[in-house]
């Protein structure tokens, strides 16, 4: 199982919202989270494999900046 952190420019809930359907259409991704009290905002990423490419276009297709960390 690989984790992967991202550093993201959601702020809320909402935010958080509008990113799950995308996220949870990845199909390797096992378990995600968002910290949003973390000054990164983290958003953690559990997968079977490298998922990285799929996630941040997810989440850029949304509005939503993203970079890994």
């Amino acid at each position: 199982m690989k984790e992967l952190k991202f550093k993201t420019s959601l702020k809320c809930g909402g935010c958080e919202e509008k990113v799950t359907p995308g996220l949870n259409a990845i199909d390797a991704i096992k378990e995600w989270k968002v910290d949003l009290e973390s000054a990164d905002k983290t958003l953690t990423v559990k997968a079977s494999k490298d998922v990285s490419k799929e996630v941040k276009s997810a989440v850029e297709k949304v509005g939503f900046e993203i970079e890994s960390i």
